[in-house]
């Protein structure tokens, strides 16, 4: 299981890891597929994550408590190719330390 810390940009689409839903946009229709986008946490970082179509799964695993952080969000960084490993990406910078479009959680 892969923890949100370790997700990275070009990550493929078998991504397996456990998380609690903080915050949900709009459902959005877009052609045929219905998406929506939905801030999410674990223990070690927070992501904006994309739910769309029908190519997932999700899994209920408990009930409504699970230690999280907000910080950081790996959504809000800055990422760029790895010099010694074009296929990588690296963490250059950080944008913002909480989503710019999901206010923090107070």
């Amino acid at each position: 299981m892969l923890s949100i810390k370790d997700i990275v940009p070009a990550a493929q689409n078998n991504i397996t890891t456990q998380f609690i839903l903080l915050d949900k946009g709009r459902v959005a229709t877009e052609g045929q597929s219905k998406t929506c986008l939905a801030l999410v946490a674990d223990e070690t970082a927070a992501v904006h994550f994309q739910f769309w179509g029908k190519r997932g799964s999700i899994e209920k695993v408990g009930e409504f408590t699970m230690t999280y952080v907000e910080t950081p969000n790996i959504s809000e960084m800055r990422w760029v190719p790895d010099p010694n490993n074009s296929k990588k990406y690296v963490h250059e910078a950080v944008v913002s330390p909480y989503s710019r479009i999901f206010p923090p959680m107070l």
